[in-house]
C-alpha cells in the first residue's frame, strides 16, 4: 500500500506538517508507505486549459505537477493538506491540484482520497469541502474520521496543543488504511465497478 501526501503549506515544519506527521506515524505502523511532498513553497502556475496534456500525456508546464503525476498513479491513496487563507486553500495547492487532476488521464477509480486543513480559527469546513471536490469528480472514495479533518494552530507549533485535532488525524489514517486494504481485496475478488461511456451534456449549443 502506498499513500501520496501533498502538503500545500509554504512553511516547512509548520502546523500543517504537524497534522500530517500524525498520519504518517499511523501509516508506517500499519505497513503503508507514505511519501510527503511539500509544494506550498514552489512556483506553480495555474491551468490554462490548453489541452496539450491530451497530446503529450503530461502538463505543458514541466514542474512539480509532472513529478507528482507518476507518484499519484502508483499510489493507493492521496492526502491533500492545506493551511486556510481567506476561508480557502492555499492558491499554490489549488493550482497544483487543478493541473494534476486534469492532466493525468489514468483511471483514478477507487483510489482513496482524504483532505486535511489547518487554520487559526475559521474557514476550515469551506476549505475541507473545496479540496474534497477533486475526489468526488474522479470516482475516488473519501476517507473520513471522527470529526472534520482539521487542526487548529496559528503560531509555529501551536497545532501540537490541539489534542482532538491530532487524534482526528490518527483516526483518519487508520480509517484510510482500512479502506485502501478493503478496496484492494474487493478489486481482487470482484474487480472495479462497470464503466459506462461518458456522455457529456453541454447546455449551450
Amino acid at each position: 500500500m502506498k499513500v501520496l501526501i501533498i502538503n500545500g503549506s509554504p512553511r516547512k515544519g509548520g502546523n500543517t506538517t504537524i497534522a500530517l506527521n500524525e498520519m504518517v506515524k499511523v501509516f508506517e505502523s500499519e505497513g503503508v508507505e507514505a511519501e510527503v511532498v511539500q509544494i506550498g513553497n514552489k512556483d506553480v502556475r495555474g491551468c490554462i486549459a490548453c489541452g496539450t496534456c491530451f497530446k503529450k500525456g503530461q502538463c505543458v508546464f514541466d514542474d512539480v505537477v509532472n513529478e507528482l503525476a507518476p507518484k499519484f498513479e502508483e499510489a493507493d491513496g492521496l492526502v491533500v493538506a492545506s493551511p486556510v487563507y481567506y476561508a480557502s486553500a492555499n492558491a499554490t495547492l489549488i493550482a497544483c491540484l487543478d493541473r494534476l487532476f486534469y492532466s493525468t488521464h489514468f483511471d483514478k477509480t477507487m483510489k482513496v482520497g482524504a483532505s486535511v486543513v489547518c487554520a487559526r480559527r475559521g474557514g476550515l469546513s469551506a476549505t475541507f469541502d473545496e479540496l474534497n471536490k477533486y475526489f468526488t469528480i474522479s470516482n475516488m472514495p473519501i476517507a473520513s474520521s471522527q470529526y472534520w479533518n482539521s487542526v487548529h494552530g496559528r503560531g509555529p507549533g501551536e497545532a501540537e496543543q490541539d489534542a482532538e485535532g491530532l487524534q482526528t488525524m490518527r483516526v483518519l489514517a487508520r480509517n484510510m488504511t482500512f479502506l485502501m486494504k478493503s478496496i484492494a481485496l474487493g478489486k481482487e475478488k470482484f474487480g472495479l465497478p462497470e464503466k459506462e461511456e461518458w456522455q457529456p451534456t453541454h447546455f449551450i449549443r
